[in-house]
């Protein structure tokens, strides 16, 4: 065969009525001018026998559509559909040039014109009255076939289905169909009760509220359910009605005195039965076809609502039995699963209506009945408790919170509702903690700052957290403190994994929203320190939950957290986790990686120090990346700074050298202690004031660097450990110098006794704070050494950083904008 011959050869394809392709035959296109055509035209010739397949004469109005490069489809004078499917792209795009050619298009466009047809539809759009009635077919047996063939035709077409509605109301039509279905069934009429099938979907399909008060009143749905067994794809048919009639069986709870109440609710779950079980999946019919029959159920419920809250019995009688303690559990899970239900239906309603409904139920006990069922052992009544709690938590976090604070004035913390869905959480039989991920939600919901409101009076805010923080959170992380009292986790199985995992979300959710309720439970509790035993975990996502805490710690850049990680040398367990996971290049690895060139990236002196100067023996090696090299090039950087170049004033353009730095020191702590003995200073002006404050910048910067090597230097030589005498106390929040006992995380004011970091438990295994240091190339945490000449009084000095950073305010200081307040003077530094 030539190359011309392969390059037109094509397949012709006809779309008959059931939207098929038909294949036509296999022959070759040309284009060339037909005289009793009278225009050029494309003409197929069968390879079989030579004869002529096609000849269409390309018209300047008819619509051509190339697809898929090998495809040219067009419509031949609106009576059917035809379609060339090419065997080579150039025999295709020869043909199409030429299609083109004759019309005046540019080759390059896939359609040659905009398909404009004038519908039926497009006919009577301006005036819809004046298309014709559709005359219903006698409703007979032997009918049967052309109403179905005329449901199947009206279909397509809004204006025509309008009118086909119109005849169907008009004439009583339903009831007269569903009387041959009768027949029909009665006659063993298979063919028939098919096509009344077709008739009944095609009426669904009409989407008219009006159908479906016809087809769902008592009298007739079950005879539409009827129908609908019959389906022609079905081998025998179902068998629908026999299990609405007999199978379910329908409970009164609490008996329903209202007759129009019972039947909606009878009338809803039939029409639910339909649209959920029995019609074809939505996915058949065209976007939004059911929409009227998903509103007709949605507006069911709306009133199966509004009605059960106008009964003024019906409720409290609900909720009288469901707290009774002489209540059986049979009796007690049936009301607890119909108030789910309830609950279920309530989101229907719009907002006002909803709040409305919230608080009839809040009202009414709804709070306290789910307290009582989260103390029984039912694990269904449980989670239906559950489900309802979320509806409440979801729609109205405030009124949970409300409820809780009142109920915190004169309960335990066993009794709390908040602590009885904790334990829930933490004690989710499910292998896979289901309930608790759902639990761990509803949690969030209500610690969550951003949906907290704030009055006149009161802040929302302030209050719940302290109260959470006091009487929850140590429930919250009981179970995280007993799984890490060693060195690597005490349990380790995957439901254990997960219960950790869930926790840890949790408390990564609580450092970036409760800036300062956190920070002091950290603080208190040394509780990144148990984080980071989980990084021993077997299971990954417990490590990477462990690492994303820090990382988000970090994260926030505060001095007072960058203190607390390198005095506690928690850096650590993350190096050796690091070194444990080699070159295995997985999450871990990358997560940790990145945790590094954050530091390194936003330039946190005190980390990048901390990690040069106790960790970089163990990071050096690591070369696949330059974060490490590049973390010990800033930090050469920088001690060249600090040891080579003098400090720089740039209001009065002057070198000052250190020992200048140190006069300007005395006389301004000289200054302070005459102030603190009473005496009266000279006032300064205004520009005096601001030249001295730009100045004691200057000399603050150059003294904590200077105050900062002094500390290395102390490390090197000697542990820290902690004051047994009193000493001088940094107060954090007001920067006042006090005489008082030292408070640290082992003896702070957010302590229980017995809890996890208390004076009563056991401390953390290597805790500097417990007189362990960090590491460093030049001492080991067992063999400590320090100058036998020291100054007591330089080494309670130069330990004030440590002091200072266990001492925060009090758990319940006002913290409105939860921000430290600047120090009204600075604290006196060692020289």
């Amino acid at each position: 065969m030539a190359a011309s011959d392969t390059r037109r050869r094509v397949k012709l394809y006809l779309l008959d009525e059931k939207k098929v392709w038909e294949d036509k035959g296999t022959g070759h296109v040309s284009s060339a001018y037909v005289e009793k055509l009278k225009g050029m035209s494309l003409l197929v010739r069968s390879e079989m026998d030579g004869s002529i397949l096609l000849e269409s004469r390309i018209r300047p109005e008819t619509a051509y559509q190339k697809q898929q490069e090998t495809l040219i489809v067009w419509s031949e004078a609106d009576q059917y559909d035809l379609a060339l499917s090419f065997q080579e792209k150039e025999g295709c795009d020869e043909i199409w040039e030429k299609i083109c050619t004759v019309q005046g298009k540019d080759p390059s466009v896939d359609v040659t014109q905009e398909c404009i047809e004038e519908s039926e539809e497009d006919r009577y759009e301006e005036f819809p009255d004046a298309a014709p009635p559709i005359e219903m077919p006698p409703c007979e047996l032997s009918k049967l076939d052309e109403i179905a063939e005329l449901f199947r035709s009206v279909l397509p077409t809004p204006i025509r289905k309008e009118k086909l509605f119109l005849a169907l109301e008009a004439e009583g039509y339903i009831k007269k169909l569903l009387d041959l279905f009768h027949m029909c069934e009665d006659l063993e009429n298979i063919d028939g009760l098919h096509n009344l099938y077709e008739i009944f979907k095609s009426i669904f399909l009409l989407n008219k509220t009006e159908l479906f008060e016809i087809l769902f009143a008592d009298d007739t749905i079950f005879d539409v359910v009827g129908v609908l067994e019959y389906d022609p794809a079905l081998k025998m048919p179902a068998q629908h009605r026999e299990y609405l009639q007999k199978t379910v069986q329908f409970k009164e709870v609490i008996p329903i005195s209202n007759r129009d109440l019972l039947n909606k609710i009878h009338q809803t779950y039939r029409v639910q039965y339909i649209q959920d079980v029995i019609l074809p999946t939505p996915s058949v019919f065209e976007e939004n076809m059911l929409s009227t029959l998903t509103s007709f159920v949605f507006f069911n419920k709306v009133e199966i609502v509004g009605m059960i809250q106008e009964d003024e019995k019906f409720l409290p009688s609900l909720f009288a039995q469901l707290m009774d303690d002489e209540t059986d559990d049979s009796q007690r899970r049936d009301l607890v699963l119909f108030l789910k239900e309830f609950c279920t239906f309530s989101q229907t309603l719009q907002p006002q209506n909803r709040e409305s409904f919230f608080k009839t139920l809040s009202n009414l006990g709804a709070l306290s009945a789910i307290e009582v069922i989260l103390a029984l052992d039912d694990p269904k009544m449980k989670s239906a408790a559950i489900d309802i709690f979320s509806y409440i938590v979801e729609f109205s976090p405030s009124m949970v919170r409300e409820f809780i604070l009142k109920e915190g004035q004169n309960k335990d913390d066993d009794d709390l509702l908040i602590n009885l869905v904790i334990e829930q959480m933490i004690n989710d039989t499910d292998p896979e903690l289901g309930g608790a991920v759902q639990l761990m939600g509803i949690v969030k919901l209500l610690i969550d700052p951003e949906n907290m409101m704030a009055t006149a009076n009161k802040t929302e805010k302030t209050e719940f957290l302290g109260f959470f923080y006091k009487r929850s959170m140590h429930v919250l992380t009981a179970p995280l403190f007993a799984n890490t009292v060693d060195a690597k986790p005490s349990k380790d199985d995957f439901q254990t994994a997960q219960l950790q995992s869930l926790i840890l979300e949790l408390l990564t959710f609580c450092v970036e929203y409760h800036t300062y309720h956190i920070k002091n439970y950290i603080i208190s509790k040394d509780l990144l320190r148990r984080v980071l035993v989980l990084l021993r975990s077997g299971h990954a996502f417990v490590a990477l939950g462990a690492l994303r805490f820090m990382r988000k710690i970090i994260g926030l850049k505060e001095e007072f957290y960058n203190r607390y990680i390198t005095m506690g040398c928690l850096f650590q367990p993350v190096v050796e986790a690091f070194r444990q996971n080699g070159n295995r290049y997985n999450l871990l690895n990358s997560a940790m990686i990145e945790l590094f060139e954050f530091i390194k990236t936003e330039d946190i002196k005190a980390l990048c120090t901390h990690i040069i100067e106790h960790h970089i023996k163990d990071l050096e090696s690591v070369t696949y990346v330059n974060t490490f090299n590049a973390l010990k090039l800033r930090y050469d950087q920088q001690q060249d700074r600090m040891n080579g170049m003098p400090t720089y004033n740039k209001k009065n353009q002057l070198w000052i050298d250190s020992q200048t730095l140190e006069e300007e020191e005395e006389r301004w702590f000289d200054q302070e202690d005459e102030v603190e003995d009473g005496e009266t200073l000279v006032p300064m002006n205004d520009v005096l004031k601001s030249k001295l404050d730009s100045d004691f910048d200057q000399i603050n910067r150059f003294m904590e660097n200077r105050k900062a090597k002094e500390q290395l230097t102390l490390c090197r030589e000697s542990p820290p450990r902690l004051l047994h005498k009193a000493s001088i106390n940094i107060n954090i929040k007001s920067g006042l110098t006090t005489n008082s006992p030292v408070n640290s995380p082992v003896n702070s004011p957010g302590h229980s006794p017995g809890s996890p970091g208390s004076p009563g438990s056991p401390p953390s295994p290597g805790s500097p704070l417990m007189g362990m240091p960090c590491p460093t190339p030049n001492t080991s945490p067992q063999t400590p050494t320090s100058s036998p000449n020291q100054d007591p009084s330089v080494i309670s000095n130069k330990r004030l950083g440590l002091i200072g950073l266990v001492d925060y305010p009090d758990e319940d200081s006002d913290e409105e904008d939860e921000e430290e307040i600047p120090n009204a003077k600075r604290p006196r530094l060692s020289t």
